[in-house]
């Protein structure tokens, strides 16, 4: 892999607002998770020039790793506005199918390339950019806080990072009155999406069980494939619902099918698949597992069943967040973003505890992919949107 020594990122309020230098410095950070590779002393030599004050959070616990996490404020009154992202990134999968280095942070034909560029380290620069402009403008002046809530752990298992935020700010009696999550909402354009909420996830582990035997004589043996097709065509076949207001409706996918079995001649006595349900606000983890076992029992036979649920569903109402975002949006760009629940999870499951969340970034069409990229020209429109979110937010 190349040497990423590079120079030392911008850490002036001048030349923090503009956020391209900032993004390669932090892409230049190799931070596969859960190694932090510098990125955070990057965030936190830049936000200390903007006078944050910065502290480190690490936790750790047994059966995962330990993750260097980031909270950054600057003020101290009420209302703050916190804005929260990952420095953390996926692996790069085959470097030699990239067509430059993944972790360059090169620019070319407009076009900010490397790992981590819209997922979603230039939301971090972006974030920075913003706060450089807003200072610049109000001479360092406005009514409240504005805070950094960075976390090594969103690509990961979650377990040592935002969630242990939050619940150790809260003890220490730290208040986020809003948070904005710079997560790459858009799927095409920039403005196209604000994420309002998100779907539940569970991912799901089917067994049917039968009895191994000879498969000239099958009436003597009990085959659990035909079984197990039924089971996947009641699963699979029959919808959860129609959707919600702000949610699609819920979705059930199989993602293996799997026997293990080597032998020809032999009737297996256990067949499996794998599933993945993406729930909307109509149900909980727990109603879901009860209308699959109803499903399953009607069908037959002994089984067994383990669900997941990574994440419940969630839904933070169209309302001053929203709005502000949205109107932002549309004042820079001159179109209003759709607010949606659509795509994966994020760490915002975990914020709307604490705050009226919502989520917007930059475009996703790249983000885990070979050669992820983002255009530069819509990093400054994105700096240029979150100060606009400032200034009314605290005009609010």
């Amino acid at each position: 892999m190349a040497d990423h020594t590079a120079p030392p990122p911008p850490d002036r309020p001048e030349t923090l607002a503009e956020p391209l230098a900032l993004a390669q410095a932090l892409i230049r950070c190799p931070s596969v998770t859960p190694a932090d590779a510098g990125a955070l002393d990057v965030l936190e030599a830049a936000l200390a020039g903007l006078g944050f004050a910065c502290r480190r959070l690490r936790f750790e616990e047994d059966g995962a790793d330990p993750v260097d996490n980031l909270y950054a404020r600057l003020g101290d009154a009420a209302p703050n506005f916190c804005f929260a992202g990952h420095t953390d990134v996926v692996p790069v999968g085959a470097a030699a199918d990239w067509t430059g280095d993944p972790f360059s942070g090169e620019v070319r034909d407009g076009l900010l390339h490397g790992r981590g560029a819209a997922d979603m380290k230039g939301a971090i620069a972006c974030f920075v950019a913003a706060v450089a402009r807003f200072l610049a403008a109000r001479n360092g002046t406005f009514p409240g806080s504005i805070s950094l809530l960075i976390t090594g752990d969103e690509e990961g298992p979650a377990v040592n990072g935002t969630v242990k935020m939050l619940a150790a700010l809260d003890e220490a009696g730290e208040r986020l009155d809003a948070c904005l999550v710079g997560e790459p909402t858009n799927p095409e354009a920039l403005g196209d999406m604000v994420k309002i909420g998100r779907r539940g996830s569970i991912n799901g582990r089917l067994a049917a069980l039968g009895r191994q035997g000879h498969a000239a004589y099958p009436h003597l043996a009990d085959n659990p494939i035909p079984r197990l097709a039924r089971m996947i065509h009641a699963l699979a076949d029959e919808p959860f619902d129609a959707g919600s207001e702000h949610f699609p409706p819920t979705t059930l996918a199989f993602t293996t099918v799997d026997v293990g079995n080597p032998a020809t001649n032999v009737v297996p006595a256990r067949a499996e698949a794998r599933f993945n349900i993406r729930f909307n606000d109509l149900h909980t983890a727990d109603s879901l597992r009860g209308q699959i076992r109803a499903r399953l029992d009607a069908v037959g036979g002994a089984y067994e069943l383990a669900m997941d649920c990574t994440a419940e569903a969630f839904l933070t109402p169209p309302g001053a967040l929203s709005g502000i975002v949205a109107d932002a949006a549309e004042q820079v760009l001159g179109r209003r973003p759709e607010l949606s629940t659509t795509g994966g999870t994020s760490d915002a499951r975990f914020i709307k505890d604490y705050c009226p969340t919502a989520e917007f970034g930059l475009v996703g069409q790249t983000m885990h992919q070979v050669d992820e990229c983002v255009a530069v020209a819509d990093l400054d429109a994105l700096a240029r949107i979150y100060e606009t979110v400032l200034d009314r937010f605290f005009q609010g």
